[in-house]
């Protein structure tokens, strides 16, 4: 019977030393001539210590720790749990110092750092590195964007006016970010402190203004008071903040009083209007008389020079203005006329021409 070489009778993979390979028995084959199971009882059966078996040497060579020379597949070394776990906190160890250490600040931003709490300085716009959280921290603040607070809310709120009215109010402050440290450091709540502090310096400006010069022309001034009094109390608070400016978008009366307010508005203007006409009469009356008094200082000036000729111009004067506005009728004859036609006489209403009568009678004329 011809034997086959040995290394016919075996596939390729496993001509590499298999005394330590998982299906290999020291090269020699079991009864039957074929692999025997990794998972049997090696044989001989289990003399004096226990003998591995086949797949504990597989998991063995696996892990990297299998002995001889053997060229079969095995892990890398750095393949165990350990290492694994070692390479993971590394990354994120890594990944988290450049996270926390890396800061990108915008234009209209500035950085405010922090080391383990306590104030260290400021970064300016761009790409700043800093060390890592925990230990320092970086608060981004912008200090262009203007910040518009509407107070109220919603609707509007009732004041009171320093003359005791109410007034129904809605009104604008603008604002932004002057210091940033100050702003970050010197205040719980910045925004909520500037609402508070708006409240507070309308309604100390509205205590001593009038209802009239609230709705009326005295805006302005209140807004520009409101605003100075806001950046007062903000700097004494070491806020960080500056004021832009305060607009009053509704100012008047409650819906409840309007008819009332509009009557006593009313009232108001109908006396100033009667006001304004007896400043104009006495300002015409006054004039009239100064007028009257110059011209008799004229006539006094003209007496004096000629007493006679003046008294018997102003004795003519003084009748014509007297016998100017009544009926009157002029005979013009030689002698005493039997009969006067005062029936047919015309009764003038004013000063015209002299016309006469076309009757043969005696004529009757109105004066001047």
């Amino acid at each position: 019977m011809t034997m086959m070489p040995q290394w016919l009778r075996r596939p390729p993979i496993l001509m590499n030393d298999s005394s330590n390979g998982p299906w290999g028995n020291g090269g020699n084959d079991d009864t039957n001539g074929g692999a025997r199971n990794p998972w049997a009882v090696p044989p001989g059966g289990r003399k004096g210590a226990p003998k591995a078996t086949a797949l504990d040497e597989f998991l063995k060579r696996a892990r990297g720790g299998g002995s001889g020379g053997g060229n079969g597949p095995q892990m890398p070394l750095g393949a165990n749990p350990r290492s694994l776990w070692m390479i993971g906190a590394v990354l994120i160890v890594t990944a988290w110092i450049l996270f926390t250490s890396v800061h990108q600040i915008g234009p209209q931003q500035r950085g405010v750092v922090t080391f383990l709490g306590r104030y260290s300085g400021e970064l300016d716009p761009g790409i700043r590195l800093t060390l890592p959280a925990p230990l320092v921290s970086v608060q981004k603040v912008d200090v262009e964007a203007v910040r518009v607070d509407e107070f109220p809310r919603d609707g509007s709120e009732n004041v009171l006016t320093g003359d005791q009215n109410i007034l129904d109010l809605a009104y604008t402050v603008r604002w932004r970010v002057d210091n940033p440290r100050d702003f970050v450091f010197e205040i719980k709540d910045p925004e909520e402190t500037v609402r508070a502090t708006a409240e507070s310096a309308m309604r100390a400006v509205l205590a001593t203004t009038t209802l009239n010069e609230a709705i009326g022309a005295g805006r302005t001034n209140i807004e520009a008071r409101v605003a100075q009094m806001m950046q007062q109390i903000l700097n004494e608070y070491h806020a960080g903040v500056r004021v832009q400016g305060v607009s009053i978008r509704q100012a008047a009366a409650p819906a409840s009083l309007i008819d009332d307010f509009n009557a006593v508005t009313a009232a108001q203007q109908e006396a100033v209007g009667n006001l304004n006409n007896a400043r104009s009469y006495s300002e015409q009356v006054i004039a009239r008389a100064q007028g009257e008094a110059a011209a008799f200082d004229k006539v006094f000036e003209e007496y004096r020079l000629a007493p006679e000729v003046t008294r018997r111009r102003m004795y003519y004067e003084t009748m014509e203005a007297v016998l100017a506005k009544t009926d009157k009728t002029i005979v013009e004859t030689p002698g005493v006329a039997p009969l006067l036609p005062l029936d047919r006489a015309r009764k003038l209403t004013e000063p015209q021409t002299e016309v006469t009568q076309p009757t043969p009678a005696p004529t009757a004329e109105a004066g001047r």
